[in-house]
């Protein structure tokens, strides 16, 4: 069995060399309320974790952080009515993209990647729904090993993934473009049709900016 002293050994190593990126939302950045659609749409090196119709007439992007509290007051509150009520009517094209705070949300990241495919959003949510259990565990990569051996992943195939060079800076391309292009400083960051809502958005809120679009 994996010790998980040298669990957190690889894994807090790696996050610490991969180069989480620093101080964010500096007084040099404009924050402007739209952005640029197709920049906007410029996927990472690892692809976009997408749900509903590409063609649809509105597209939402989220940037989140899996430690982030109102990220997952939007998730386990908003995000299924959204869902069922936009996405699923094929209305909505919806984006999601990992913008970590620190290097336990950036494991959790790393974890989701690492998922199967399919499983991706299954992941995101379970960790979504669970975050007071890990999030602020006294030992949290314990926490993390223990929730991932329940999502399918195996000691090794878990550790294996907190050391992916590539995965993390995958992710890091992703969080390094949106602070730098599109001036996210804060999670949930929302972009509507490239218009920004920040906050954990109420599914009233959100009805009222994307019923005008469709």
């Amino acid at each position: 069995m994996i010790s998980r002293r040298l669990m957190l050994k690889h894994s807090a190593g790696l996050l610490a060399a991969g180069g989480l990126i620093p101080v964010l939302g500096s007084a040099a950045f404009a924050q402007s309320s739209t952005v640029d659609l197709d920049e906007l749409m410029v996927a990472g090196p690892m692809g976009e974790k997408t749900l509903g119709d590409a063609n649809a007439a509105v597209t939402v992007v989220e940037y989140a952080s899996m430690t982030c509290g109102h990220c997952a007051n939007f998730h386990n509150n908003t995000y299924k009515p959204f869902k069922e009520k936009y996405v699923d009517s094929g209305q909505v094209l919806f984006v999601f993209r990992e913008f970590p705070l620190d290097p336990v949300a950036m494991a959790v990241a790393m974890l989701a990647r690492c998922a199967p495919e399919e499983t991706y959003f299954e992941v995101v949510d379970a960790f979504f729904e669970r975050q007071r259990e890990w999030a602020g565990a006294e030992n949290v990569v314990a926490e993390l090993q223990k929730m991932a051996l329940q999502l399918g992943f195996t000691q090794e195939t878990f550790k294996e993934c907190l050391t992916n060079q590539e995965v993390l800076d995958g992710v890091n391309w992703v969080r390094k473009r949106a602070a730098e292009e599109f001036q996210v400083s804060s999670t949930p960051t929302f972009f509507i049709n490239g218009t920004r809502q920040a906050g954990a958005l109420t599914i009233e809120q959100m009805d009222a900016v994307i019923e005008p679009l469709l």
